[in-house]
């Protein structure tokens, strides 16, 4: 009998439940086998496997760059060693938007090459078409509203997203029509804190913020920026659960001087 065999999979169902219960779900990013290991194992509900690869794996700028082979690529190494979180991962720009049989054909590419559970789609009633097509492939989707980076270009600034009344009005009714529609979930992201409750109240599905206040079903952060390891991205929505960036430079350098100075390897550390 395996290790893992007694471990209770996470699945979208107990995420509904959770939501019922009024507990809270905790999800991180994760992009590689060791990280999602250590994530895994400390109990986290969900792992994204997010398009912020793009950003802090491959040092792009926006999220728009990273391909679709490489989010399976990421995706894959994830899923070997997630046990109990559920993977979702994200669809990249361009596999999705205006055209809902490549969409289901990235999707269903996703699904096949990764062991993935669900992926997660940005944008409303412009990107129904495609949420339909996954859905009738029997694949879960997650929505995503408020700041969509992917959009990045269009918006032409990473602000928060529907303080006015009317985009206010418009991201209510889609995060209604995405649960008409079926997704299991919707991620709000950097939106005043009194909408994103509004929203979750509204919905029987889970809402997982990022930058949207307390009063949602759960909670999402960039694994590299809730550690430290990222210092340049500091938003008011980020708390820092520790400094890695300097643990590990610090770790470098005692290195560094220890291979210097001959003090590494020492006579216990060689054959």
């Amino acid at each position: 009998m395996s290790i893992h065999s007694t471990v209770k999979r996470v699945t979208t169902h107990v995420l509904a439940e959770m939501k019922l219960k009024g507990e809270k779900i905790a999800m991180l990013t994760s992009y590689d086998y060791s990280m999602a290991s250590i994530v895994d194992k400390a109990g986290i509900d969900v792992i994204l496997v997010g398009d912020s690869a793009s950003n802090v794996m491959a040092g792009f700028e926006t999220t728009l760059p990273i391909t679709l082979d490489n989010m399976i690529y990421h995706a894959a190494s994830v899923v070997r060693a997630a046990k109990r979180a559920l993977v979702v991962v994200d669809m990249p720009f361009g596999t999705y938007q205006g055209n809902s049989k490549e969409a289901l054909s990235s999707a269903i590419r996703i699904m096949k090459e990764t062991g993935a559970h669900a992926v997660k789609i940005e944008g409303g009633a412009e990107i129904l078409e495609s949420v339909e097509r996954i859905l009738s492939a029997g694949i879960p989707v997650m929505g995503h509203l408020g700041l969509t980076p992917q959009s990045i270009h269009k918006f032409g600034t990473y602000v928060v997203r529907a303080r006015d009344e009317e985009e206010a009005k418009r991201l209510k009714e889609d995060a209604k029509l995405l649960e008409e529609k079926g997704v299991f979930a919707i991620v709000l992201e950097k939106i005043p804190a009194v909408l994103a409750g509004e929203v979750a109240e509204s919905l029987s599905i889970p809402a997982i913020g990022i930058g949207a206040g307390s009063k949602v079903d759960g909670q999402v952060l960039v694994i590299h920026d809730m550690l430290g390891i990222n210092q340049e991205f500091s938003p008011r929505f980020l708390r820092r659960y520790h400094n890695l960036y300097q643990e590990i430079t610090g770790a470098v350098q005692g290195y560094i001087k220890d291979v210097r100075s001959l003090d590494f390897p020492n006579e216990k550390e060689q054959y």
